[in-house]
């Protein structure tokens, strides 16, 4: 008989009773497979139940009331047993030396694994029990040092005490949704270099070490989703799988990933990234991975990337998964939402990636994008900030000229009206007294006499020091007199006045300005104002001198200068100096 089953075929009820008897029957059959399921009440003693038994190849017990099961006759030559929810209240400890695959899963009533002793076992399955394991893995932990299969998923607590010593065969390791601890404490699995699936999904793992998967040179699947690194920044621990094929990095919260984290992987054909935190597309890290042909980015919050950055696609990539992401239909990435519309064959379900921002644009499909809209938004935008810079400017041209515009308002006024003033005296302040007993008492009272215009007498009350110097100075005034001095040179009003004297003398065709230098002044102490030190060493300027020929010179060469332009007749003089 190949495959014989005792109880309910189609699992949909259980079978009351189970006479042990019925079983003598087959003690001259052989029988291949033999399977027993659904039955309420089942003989707790087992001893002799399998008598007839010993010689079938592949036995299994689903759902039965077990609890505590005795010890198996030492004849069985089983070599795989099957035990699924079976109700058990402790671990069996069984010795069945020619039994290669054992499975037992979703026997809820047992908490902790003890010991082993089955030396020929190949195939170890104790998934879905709640088991807990105070030490593992090693050869006196599962009593064989042929394990190729180990499935402990599903299960409580495992404390990883140890590197697989003695399990240096094993092929395929299941760890998903249990918890590990110390797994990420030292190289667990250095000594498996023959393991090709590992899988540790949602096992509350925190990679730290970055040597957790050293000695791995075999493995072809790794499965880490569900689990997390420190600072949320995946590293380079993958140096010594240089085999591996797929890997599953799915729902690790991970924001960033290192440029070097792929970079010992030549094999790779398969990356699974969905379900994290990363902001952005980063081709970097997938650069030197040659047969890569799949990337699943699924379920991040990826705004867009640079064409600098997707430039480092590798060239085998035939799928890419980007919906689900927080992409931002602006001009700014106008550039990618093409790349996205010249790549529909890359992009898996393309039409399902939608906006997530601005606001107006939500839900709207990467494809509806018009990349029109951005070339309108570039001319206004570009308008508008031509306008606001030439307002600017015009703003602060005004404000820094202001009193210059003044002035060129002034001189059209007054272009065509006499002169009040035959000169304009700019000084300072602290050389008021040479001005008041030399420069006015000699030139007012003199002959012919000349009218100053002085600040201090001239300038009228309750109107700004500017406004004043501008209207009442300059264009009132047929020239300027520059009285220059130490003093003057660190007076900014001075200056001012000096600055805004040459603008009129530009503008004013009857202008000119007439230098006095008052005392000696350091060349080092004049190079502080360019302009003037220029004008100075370009043009002729009176100095004075307190002596009876020099005093003579100066006042004859400044009448002189102040007569050019004035009207004026030598009769008047005559008789001015008669009297």
């Amino acid at each position: 008989i190949h495959h014989l089953v005792l109880g309910e075929f189609k699992n949909e009820r259980n079978l009351e009773s189970f006479d042990e008897y019925l079983l003598e029957g087959l003690c001259n059959v052989t029988i291949e497979k033999f399977r027993i399921a659904f039955f309420d009440e089942f003989s707790e003693d087992i001893t002799d139940l399998f008598n007839c038994l010993a010689n079938v190849s592949t036995i299994s017990l689903v759902h039965l009331f077990l609890k505590r099961p005795r010890y198996l006759p030492k004849n069985l030559r089983w070599q795989r047993l099957e035990m699924v929810n079976c109700e058990f209240e402790e671990f069996p400890k069984w010795e069945l030396d020619s039994l290669k695959e054992f499975v037992f899963t979703a026997n809820k009533g047992v908490s902790t694994f003890t010991e082993m002793k089955l030396e020929s076992l190949e195939f170890l399955d104790l998934s879905r029990n709640d088991l807990s394991f105070k030490g593992c893995c090693s050869y006196t932990d599962l009593g064989t040092t042929r394990l190729k299969h180990l499935d402990l998923s599903f299960n409580d607590i495992i404390t990883m005490s140890s590197n697989f010593l003695g399990l240096e065969q094993l092929e395929y390791l299941d760890f998903q949704h249990s918890t590990l601890k110390q797994g990420s404490d030292f190289s667990v699995f250095l000594s498996l270099r023959n393991l090709r699936y590992l899988d540790i999904s949602y096992t509350h793992t925190q990679v730290v070490f970055k040597g957790i998967f050293d000695g791995l040179v075999s493995l072809q699947v790794l499965k880490m989703a569900g689990n997390s690194f420190q600072d949320n920044f995946l590293p380079n621990i993958f140096k010594d799988l240089t085999n591996l094929t797929i890997l599953d990095l799915s729902k690790c919260q991970l924001e960033g990933v290192s440029q070097t984290a792929f970079g010992s992987l030549p094999k790779l054909q398969l990356i699974n990234m969905s379900h994290n935190n990363l902001l952005s597309l980063d081709t970097l890290p997938y650069e030197p991975l040659p047969s890569l042909q799949i990337l699943d980015c699924s379920f991040n919050r990826i705004v867009a990337s640079t064409e600098q950055v997707r430039q480092h696609f590798p060239s085998n990539l035939v799928s890419l998964n980007l919906t689900r992401n927080d992409f931002a239909c602006v001009c700014e990435h106008q550039n990618f939402l093409q790349w996205v519309k010249d790549h529909r064959q890359l992009l898996v379900k393309v039409e399902e990636m939608v906006c997530t921002k601005p606001l107006d644009m939500q839900d709207t499909p990467l494809l509806s994008f018009r990349n029109a809209t951005c070339q309108r938004s570039k001319t206004i935008i570009t308008v508008s900030v031509f306008t606001v810079l030439m307002v600017s400017l015009v703003a602060v041209l005004v404000y820094k000229f202001y009193f210059h515009l003044m002035l060129l308002a002034g001189c059209k006024k007054y272009s065509r009206g006499e002169s009040t003033y035959d000169a304009f005296v700019i000084y300072s302040s602290q050389d008021e007294d040479w001005v008041r007993n030399e420069l006015v008492k000699n030139l007012e009272e003199g002959v012919p006499p000349f009218q100053l215009c002085l600040h201090y007498r001239d300038f009228i009350p309750g109107v700004a020091i500017a406004a004043n110097i501008i209207q009442e100075g300059f264009h009132k005034s047929r020239k300027v007199i520059v009285v220059v001095s130490q003093h003057f040179i660190q007076s900014r009003w001075c200056i001012f006045e000096y600055e805004i004297a040459q603008t009129w003398q530009f503008l004013s065709s009857r202008a000119g300005i007439i230098f006095i230098v008052l005392q000696k002044v350091e060349k080092s102490v004049l190079r502080q104002q360019v302009e003037l030190y220029r004008l100075l060493s370009r043009n002729t300027y009176l100095e004075w001198e307190d002596s009876v020929l020099g005093r003579h010179i100066f006042w004859r060469r400044l009448r002189k200068a102040l007569l050019d332009g004035k009207p004026w007749s030598p009769e008047e003089t005559a008789d001015a100096e008669n009297n």
